[in-house]
């Protein structure tokens, strides 16, 4: 009986390690909320990359432990970057996304939004390199208990040349952890309700999108058009 039990306890553990909080049918084109400038999505944002004289602006709301954004942060993101955000046309927003309830949102990922903060005070594109490690071992380091999942952090640090006695003194000195939240609560003053989401200028795009689609939508919002979103029902991962 108390092996069948730890058995279950175990399988559920690396469901939520894995970030399967239940799952959404993609909602296609949508507009920004109503009632929400969409100069607030970019506001107070911590990592930014591409030209600020950018044409188009994309804001990626992400969960380091959903399948879906790892999918997106290394499959398709790369592309994103090569033709667009590198070529000086899309401006590019990252923000975190911790499920779970608003005072006490998912500690591993809270952890891991702080870890990649750390990464950014290097430069921004170590912050970029750090965020696809994050997803490449989502699966090593999801269940991680404390102090084990600082200890991977830090050595995950490591791999992609930062200090590592600097960045585990900047991951515990507990100064990231506020912009983490800050992310978390932008998303519940948008409603948004899963991951990833992302915002092409002020048009909302619940759910993963093949590389193809991105470019029909960035390409339509540069020439000052509404983004065509096709309703593929891409699942998302649930906040709920």
């Amino acid at each position: 009986m108390q092996r069948t039990l730890f058995i279950v306890v175990a399988a559920v553990a690396v469901l939520l390690a894995i970030g399967l909080f239940g799952a959404l049918r993609s909602r296609g084109t949508a507009a920004a909320p109503a009632g929400v400038d969409p100069t607030e999505l970019v506001a107070g944002a911590r990592f930014i990359l591409g030209s600020a004289e950018a044409k188009v602006t994309v804001v990626d709301f992400s969960n380091y432990l959903c399948p879906h954004c790892r999918d997106h942060a290394l499959e398709v993101f790369p592309l994103i970057q090569r033709d667009y955000i590198d070529t000086g046309k899309v401006r590019y927003v990252f923000r975190d996304f911790p499920f779970g309830a608003p005072n006490n949102p998912q500690p591993p990922v809270v952890r891991a939004g702080e870890a990649a903060a750390c990464a950014a005070d290097a430069t921004i594109d170590k912050y970029v390199t750090y965020h696809e490690a994050l997803f490449r071992a989502q699966q090593q380091w999801g269940g991680l208990p404390e102090p084990s999942l600082t200890r991977y952090l830090v050595d995950l640090a490591g791999q992609i040349g930062l200090a590592p006695a600097s960045f585990e003194n900047c991951l515990n000195s507990g100064q990231k952890r506020a912009g983490v939240l800050a992310d978390r609560a932008l998303a519940d003053k948008l409603r948004l309700s899963g991951t990833p989401t992302f915002f092409i200028n002020a048009t909302q795009v619940s759910g993963t999108m093949a590389y193809d689609d991105w470019k029909t939508a960035l390409d339509e919002a540069l020439e000052g058009k509404t983004p065509t979103i096709p309703e593929r029902n891409r699942p998302t991962s649930s906040s709920q």
